[in-house]
């Protein structure tokens, strides 16, 4: 089951986006700001609002170290801020002076992408802050961009309803319409697909638009077999246009929002629909996974940032909570499970996990017994929450 824990109502207009790192959320809107919260209790950091725009923030997102996020915005520029002091570190401003519309950092943190609403999308070099290439589509405005996992590519989304691939040279390597009426939004998984020959590694891409659908797509590239984009399968959970879609950071998750005012959770494999919410009153513009805890964050036109936390103790679709649990820890580093911990409010328990090497597949094995005998933590963890063995889960996530 997934929860409603939390909402934020600091925003004086619509929310436009909203992101995560390992620690922070930020969210960004129609009211020129950008705002930032601690995961730990969703209190407001002592640096924010963030102001620098003098017109609307479409976009918001965070380096994969977290420590840097960029914000771009109407007024023509994108801005590279330190997400810890909200000090500015760099103002790039679009050729042309157009409306930017969309910002993403490429998994290396080497480059910052952003599209803007001539058309025109650059590759910024974010450790120099300077323009490295340039590049634009034939018509539309880009509304949407995504980095594939490896780096090796990435792809824009117009309004006109084009996706455009692009390599990491600025070459285009392919376009091809989309959704009808004009693509909102794209997301890759950072999860590859099975590989195949030559050890050639597929992507599954995610597009929405104003078609009301969202589309799955499969995407490989190599130097010598060259590019491929394969359309797979069609969701039609929504009946209005579909504005955000994102992959949980496990890929095996799909959240989309919509005019429809609902939120929709797929399971990826089986395309079957897992949790619609309807709490919000306005178009749901944006939604967002976080990297490390099983939280969901999604904003709309309402002037609101919900948080949502998914809760284990319930069997979710007929699956068993076993299978849940997996789902989302198997995975983990010892970091992962260190940045959960806190982000549960367990922060003492961060040094006697790292101390004995718990990572997800370890904590997945935890049991009453093992937590007092192995770990010397005694009843700390029911009187806290702490998940162990599936056999006596007592889930707070």
């Amino acid at each position: 089951m997934v929860k409603l824990i939390h909402s934020l109502a600091d925003h004086g207009d619509d929310v436009n986006c909203c992101a995560f790192s390992s620690s922070l959320l930020a969210t960004c809107s129609l009211d020129k700001t950008i705002r930032l919260y601690s995961l730990s209790d969703f209190t407001e950091l002592p640096h924010s609002p963030l102001r620098f725009h003098t017109y609307a923030v479409h976009c918001c997102c965070f380096s994969p170290s977290g420590h840097v996020l960029a914000s771009c915005s109407t007024d023509g520029t994108t801005v590279l801020w330190s997400a810890h002091s909200g000090q500015t570190l760099a103002v790039m401003e679009q050729p042309g002076g157009s409306p930017v519309r969309v910002c993403r950092f490429s998994p290396d943190s080497t480059y910052l992408a952003s599209g803007a609403a001539d058309g025109t999308v650059v590759l910024w070099n974010a450790q120099s802050y300077k323009l490295y290439r340039c590049g634009s589509v034939k018509d539309g405005s880009l509304v949407a961009c995504a980095f594939s996992p490896n780096g090796g590519l990435f792809v824009t989304g117009s309004s006109c309803g084009d996706l455009t691939v692009w390599d990491d040279k600025m070459r285009c390597l392919h376009s091809e319409k989309a959704h009808d009426l004009g693509i909102t939004c794209c997301d890759f998984s950072s999860q590859p697909l099975s590989g195949g020959e030559q050890g050639l590694q597929f992507y599954r891409l995610a597009s929405c638009g104003q078609d009301c659908q969202i589309k799955i797509w499969a995407v490989s590239f190599t130097h010598i077999l060259g590019f491929e984009l394969k359309y797979k399968s069609t969701l039609n959970g929504h009946c209005a246009p579909v504005l955000a879609c994102a992959f949980s950071h496990d890929g095996k998750m799909l959240v989309s929002g919509s005019v429809d005012k609902s939120v929709i959770i797929y399971d990826v494999n089986t395309q079957n629909v897992l949790h619609t919410l309807t709490q919000h009153t306005r178009y749901v513009t944006t939604c967002a996974f976080a990297p490390n805890t099983l939280l969901l964050a999604t904003g709309s036109m309402d002037k609101t940032v919900n948080i949502w936390q998914f809760d284990l103790e319930t069997p979710c679709q007929a699956r068993s909570i076993d299978d849940q649990l997996k789902q989302f820890t198997e995975d983990w580093s010892e970091e992962d499970v260190s940045a959960w911990l806190r982000a549960q409010g367990l922060e003492d328990l961060v040094g006697i996990f790292k101390m004995n090497n718990i990572d997800g597949k370890e904590l997945l094995n935890l049991t009453k017994e093992s937590l007092a005998d192995d770990l010397k933590i005694g009843k700390t963890s029911e009187n806290q929450g702490l998940p162990i063995a599936p056999a006596d889960l007592e889930l707070t996530m």
